[in-house]
């Protein structure tokens, strides 16, 4: 058995698992833990738990101690000097005339690697800009590039719902999101209305479609003959969050409509799946395809 806890290096941030062996910590305490980049300084998120040595499959690094005052004070002066760092890269990306777009910059705990995220259309060749870096900082300097998901997730920022952006706040790894689920959700095809604030496809059209898909399966399709308790029907509008149908019925001197819990009906012909996705703007819907295919090779 070994006596593991959950450690993130920013928020939102993936866990990563460490062998704490005697040292007992408690969620939101800050620890110093060794890592295969060096030492490291994060937070714990999963407190002390025990695991089968069967059961973890990948080596585990161990926690070297709670972090002290001295650890935290580090921390901070980490985060000051990468602010500065922010400006003199900044300054030299001009000076080189890069065309790229510098996000952050993160200096390791243990001062002995300096980052630089950024954003650009394409490959950039940063090999002198790394060498002047590296005169500048005397340590070693390492360029990343990443996604504008990442971007926005590292800036933050609210979601058109007015919370704070998934992806700031909770979601911790980026998934492949299609437009075929928005059109499951019963959402409009407008880029404007599920697009987030990085431009790609919302997140929350992936983790919410699994709920979906297990309602459809018990739910009738658009265009259904059902059988209800006012005569037989077609189905018109399914509302599958709600589990129920519209349903479009002859009272023989003309149509009404009228809705109806699921299990309050019955299926006499289902409608065939139609795995076309109908558009009123095509356009809009070119533009989506190109958002979903850059976003899903970001993935």
């Amino acid at each position: 058995m070994k006596n593991v806890v959950g450690v993130s290096f920013s928020k939102p941030g993936k866990i990563y698992f460490f062998d704490s062996g005697s040292i007992i910590t408690k969620k939101g305490d800050f620890v110093v833990v060794t890592t295969v980049n060096g030492d490291d300084y994060g937070e714990v998120v999963i407190p002390n738990r025990k695991l089968p040595n069967e059961d973890i499959n990948v080596p585990v690094q161990r926690v070297k101690r709670i972090a002290t005052y001295r650890d935290k004070k580090e921390f901070e002066s980490n985060k000051q000097k990468a602010k500065e760092a922010f400006d003199i890269c900044l300054k030299k990306i001009k000076e080189y005339k890069l065309d790229m777009n510098l996000v952050d910059v993160e200096y390791k705990f243990d001062n002995s690697k300096l980052l630089f995220y950024f954003t650009a259309d394409g490959r950039i060749d940063f090999r002198d800009l790394v060498k002047d870096l590296a005169a500048v900082f005397r340590t070693r300097i390492e360029l990343r590039q990443i996604g504008v998901r990442d971007e926005v997730k590292r800036l933050g920022g609210n979601g058109v719902c007015g919370r704070e952006l998934c992806c700031c706040s909770f979601l911790n790894n980026f998934e492949t999101v299609s437009i075929k689920m928005a059109k499951t959700q019963n959402i409009s095809l407008n880029p404007a209305k599920i697009s987030g604030s990085c431009g790609k496809l919302m997140c929350c059209l992936k983790y919410e479609q699994n709920v979906y898909e297990e309602k459809i399966k018990n739910l009738p399709k658009v265009g259904a003959i059902v059988k209800t308790d006012d005569g037989v029907g077609e189905v018109c509008l399914v509302e599958t969050l709600k589990e129920k149908v519209k349903v479009k019925l002859s009272d023989g001197e003309g149509h009404f409509y009228k809705s109806y819990d699921v299990k309050n009906i019955k299926i006499v012909r289902d409608a065939e799946e139609k795995e076309d996705i109908k558009v009123d703007n095509p356009e809009e819907f070119k533009e989506l395809q190109k958002l979903e295919q850059i976003q899903n090779e970001e993935v």
